[in-house]
């Protein structure tokens, strides 16, 4: 029988009881029991299923018996054998009596965990030559899903960045602006700004390869303290940083602490020359410094200082890694990098093992993959790089049009808002629903359908769920425990309910496998079950118990999707 550990479909009590009784019929530890139990893919074949083939002898034998021996606790109402596994299914009364009492009484709190570690989270990493990008887009959404998600799970969270804000890539657009900038103040939003001259200066290079060259002197003058240079370097950094700034309130993340690389590269070489003498690390031909460790760790080899005394990322992230662990005592690190720096990290957690940091073994590498777009399309005016501003705006205003079209009728600047809304869920869902470890093409028109696989299908759903309580009489709303539960009996509804009870460890097993697109997956399949009962069961001008049990299913559907997007960063809207 093909099952699948995906979605758990109980509440915790009642996995705890099916353990129970499997552990009083065999000679298997309850923890053993606990990691075979699994869910089926499909509800049909039970809502637990439970392997038999560590029981000895022939596995259909082994169900049977296990069948015939086992004492049913009074959540189950009947079990089934196929193939070598036991399948348990569940009293539907009882749980949607359990689920649904305990959403409507718990609320915003229906799932919370209680991990209570201190875990900080590194994303964006952005350089100060140039503004965001549609793959910090992809980062933000990831980190900032990570932090909401492990806070909800009860851990303290300290989401955190890392500046690029020195080196010769910085001295460029420096050097563009000083020959051709004729000190002129910012003309359009600051950060594009300084990516002009970036781009100016490789446009330039092109007839005075000489350029490179002034820019490596000026890297130079920099360090020396060069007050000129550093003058210029402060005031565009400070443009830069402004125009990151409102890149990062229109996509709702934050920053508790923000680290710059100007600060901290010289301090990493401290701890290279630490390691070399206390015999960590050697010396190469060229006289670099170099941490062995291939034969340790099974990774090449790495340079973490230049022979001539210059240092690389990983002179700063040896050192960076030891300051987080002063400022917070974190129990966990995790950094949400691009794929292609993957190596890097397994070095660097490989050096921080090696000089006998302890916190090494808790830090983690979420490595994601390339955001592509159709061909074509929605190329920056830098024709190589698309800029998040202006891909935001892009989506945005897609969304302002297939608004105007639906509810021509809204205020300007209730569409705009609307559309706004829209948009940035378009994106936020789209970079989050496909496995973080995957490349991805953005498909604009694609992410803002109201019927596929969408962040805006499932605000559509959430308002849909709004407007069937705005337009129900709440007053003769039942107290939970005198809920009609067990006339919730139609197919649709018992998919609804099971869907309702997986969410608890739906986000356990998102955080613990640190991948957003499960719970995305979940909000979907919440959200299509959802519409199938919208379109198959009366909820106002039913019987009054059966309409408040059908309004009682609504109101958690909308609290656990509420929830999902919450957690996704995305804003729910009453009305779409």
């Amino acid at each position: 029988m093909a099952a699948s550990t995906s979605h758990s479909t109980t509440t915790i009590n009642f996995r705890t009881q099916i353990i129970s009784s499997i552990a009083s019929a065999t000679s298997l530890p309850s923890e053993q029991i606990d990691t075979m139990l699994m869910v089926p893919s499909d509800f049909t074949m039970g809502d637990f299923a439970f392997p038999c083939f560590k029981l000895g002898g022939n596995p259909m034998q082994a169900a049977q018996n296990l069948q015939e021996k086992i004492t049913l606790p009074s959540s189950v109402s009947r079990t089934q054998v196929k193939g070598g596994y036991l399948n348990f299914y569940l009293n539907d009364e009882l749980l949607a009596h359990q689920t649904l009492t305990t959403i409507l009484h718990q609320n915003k709190s229906y799932g919370l965990g209680h991990k209570n570690k201190g875990i900080v989270i590194e994303y964006c990493g952005p350089n100060t030559n140039k503004p965001l990008h549609i793959g910090h887009l992809r980062n933000m959404a990831l980190g900032s899903a990570m932090c909401k998600l492990l806070q909800f799970q009860g851990n303290t969270i300290h989401p955190v960045n890392i500046i690029n804000d020195r080196g010769v890539h910085i001295c460029k657009s420096m050097l563009a602006y000083q020959k051709w900038g004729h000190d002129q103040p910012p003309t359009k939003k600051s950060d594009h700004y300084v990516g002009d001259y970036y781009v100016l200066f490789a446009q330039k290079c092109k007839d005075d390869p000489s350029l490179d060259e002034q820019a490596q002197h000026m890297l130079v003058a920099w360090e020396k303290g060069d007050p000129t240079v550093r003058a210029i370097w402060k005031k565009m950094n400070q443009w830069v940083l402004d125009g990151f700034a409102q890149t990062y309130k229109r996509f709702g993340v934050s920053f508790e602490k923000e680290y710059f690389e100007s600060q901290i590269y010289e301090k990493g070489k401290d701890v290279a020359f630490d390691g070399l003498k206390r015999g960590l690390f050697t010396k190469d031909e060229k006289g670099g410094i170099v941490a062995p460790l291939e034969k340790k760790f099974n990774v090449p080899d790495k340079v973490v200082l230049r022979g001539d005394g210059t240092s690389i990322y990983i002179t700063q992230d040896m050192y960076l890694a030891q300051e987080r662990y002063t400022d917070f005592k974190f129990d966990e690190m995790m950094y949400v990098v691009a794929s292609e720096q993957r190596l890097h990290f397994q070095q660097l957690f490989a050096i921080l093992e090696l000089l006998g940091n302890k916190f090494a073994t808790s830090l983690y590498h979420l490595s994601y993959g390339l955001v592509h777009l159709p061909t074509g399309r929605m190329k920056s005016r830098e024709g190589t790089v698309v800029d998040a501003d202006d891909f935001m705006d892009e989506i945005v205003q897609l969304a302002y049009t297939e608004v105007e079209k639906r509810y021509p009728s809204l205020s300007e600047s209730h569409k705009k808002q609307r559309a706004d809304a829209i948009g940035l869920a378009a994106i936020k869902f789209f970079m989050l629903k496909t496995d973080p470890i995957r490349d991805m093409i953005f498909n604009p028109e694609e992410s803002l359908s109201f019927e596929g696989e969408t962040g805006p299908y499932l605000q559509y759903t959430y308002a849909r769920a709004s407007s069937i309580l705005r337009k129900a009489d709440l007053s003769t709303f039942p107290h939970p425990p005198h809920l009609h539960t067990a006339l919730l009996n139609e197919p649709c509804e018992k998919a609804l309910i099971r869907l309702l009870a997986a969410f608890p460890t739906t986000v356990d097993q998102t955080t613990s496998s640190k991948k957003p697109h499960i719970l995305c997956r979940y909000a979907l399949d919440l959200a299509q079950k959802f519409n199938e009962f919208y379109h198959a069961c009366r909820v106002i001008g039913e019987e009054p118990d059966r309409a408040n049990a059908r309004l009682a299913l609504v109101q958690c559907t909308r609290q656990v999707l509420g929830q999902c997007l919450e957690l996704m960063g995305i804003q729910a809207l009453e009305e779409m």
